[in-house]
């Protein structure tokens, strides 16, 4: 599967990130409920303000508080809702910080209710989304949250056999013979590529392919020239597209250029490039159960499940979703993180969204991920 070297210089920055997280600032108790106009919640004495004082103590990743506010103590560990908050195995939540709240009424009487809670978690790779029903239940007098049981998967001794295939790469060193030339960039080739307008934007987008037997790293530049051949702006492709492409592979590739006006465009300039880097085609990442559906935020969605088929655990996996129309031309490019680490042999749901007035035309699908292990770098 293609890895990108964006996911590297990301896992850097989610480092740095992380230590300003360790000790987050204290944050206001002050909350709006989504539907419920505002009020100001500072105790459990409404299910609204207990799942909040929840939320409040893991912003600040009070995690021993928070799970004093739980109902089913009983049915879960508190080392497994820390870890469920909190992340394990290097996973993109671990790198993460609770930024923000929504609570939406479902169900409310004076024994029990149903909180719809909107959680948006900051990380060096933009804002996730975590979407959960959480039941609240009156107990003596004050109200707390039953937690879903979340039981995270075990690992069993195994063997598992390596059998992929790997590049490695020898350059010429300081002593060798002066003029001796290194080994030449791989080929690749644009095989599709159109300009469109969407959302405020003018958006190039289409596939790239790895035509050479060795593998390569590759960018895509795009440079929109006006009516009068002046140069309006230059985009590359960041985490849009898999960088590195193994032979014969094919990325998607999308590049947004926000606030221009396609009208005001004469041509566009493309510009791939590429270097031979060393790579291998192991861990393998199936991808099963691909749908489209509606989500709880009624967005289409593609979803679906990642295998990890190799033996090593994957920290950060990105998922890159190809829309095609029914004649087989790239409608749309969209990509999504997944916030826990890929084990191997447990399957972890994804879901990549498209946008609406989009979702009709698409025909098919083909999804690819990209991936960081830390045991690789």
């Amino acid at each position: 599967m293609s890895r990108t070297l964006p996911i590297i210089m990301a896992v850097v920055t989610l480092a740095l990130v992380g230590i300003g997280l360790v000790q987050p600032a204290e944050t206001n108790s002050t909350m709006y409920v989504v539907g419920q106009g505002s009020a100001a919640i500072s105790s459990d004495n409404t299910p609204e303000a207990a799942v909040q004082s929840l939320m409040n103590a893991v912003k600040t990743r009070r995690y021993h508080n928070a799970y004093a506010l739980i109902a089913n103590t009983s049915q879960v560990d508190e080392d497994e809702f820390t870890r469920d908050l909190r992340g394990t195995h290097g996973s993109l939540r671990t790198y993460s910080n609770l930024e923000k709240v929504d609570l939406k009424v479902l169900h409310k009487s004076d024994n029990d209710a149903l909180i719809r809670t909107r959680m948006e978690w900051a990380t060096a790779v933009g804002a996730f989304h975590d979407t959960r029903d959480l039941k609240v239940v009156r107990q003596d007098d004050r109200w707390k949250v039953v937690w879903p049981e979340v039981k995270e998967p075990k690992v069993p001794p195994q063997v598992i056999p390596v059998n992929y295939l790997r590049w490695d790469i020898i350059w010429r060193g300081a002593g060798d013979e002066w003029g001796t030339q290194n080994v030449e960039a791989p080929h690749v080739r644009l095989i599709s590529m159109k300009a469109i307008s969407h959302g405020g934007a003018v958006v190039v987008l289409g596939e790239v392919m790895n035509e050479d037997t060795v593998p390569a790293f590759v960018s895509v530049y795009a440079t929109l020239i006006g009516k009068d051949g002046s140069t309006l702006a230059q985009e590359g492709a960041f985490d849009k597209m898999s960088h590195v492409l193994l032979p014969k592979e094919v990325s998607p590739f999308r590049i947004d250029f926000p606030g221009m006006n396609l009208s005001s465009v004469k041509s566009v300039r493309m510009q791939p490039n590429s270097s031979l880097v060393p790579a291998s085609a192991d861990p393998v990442i199936a991808v099963l159960d691909q749908q489209m559906q509606t989500d709880a935020h009624d967005r289409r969605v593609l979803t679906g499940k990642l295998l990890n088929e190799s033996g090593q655990i994957v920290n950060i996996p990105h998922v890159l979703a190809t829309y095609y129309n029914n004649i087989g031309q790239v409608i749309w490019v969209a990509d999504g993180y997944v916030d826990k680490a890929l084990l191997p042999e447990n399957p972890v749901p994804f879901s990549v969204a498209i946008p609406d007035d989009l979702a009709a035309q698409v025909h098919s699908y083909r999804v690819t991920v990209n991936q960081y292990s830390a045991d690789r770098y």
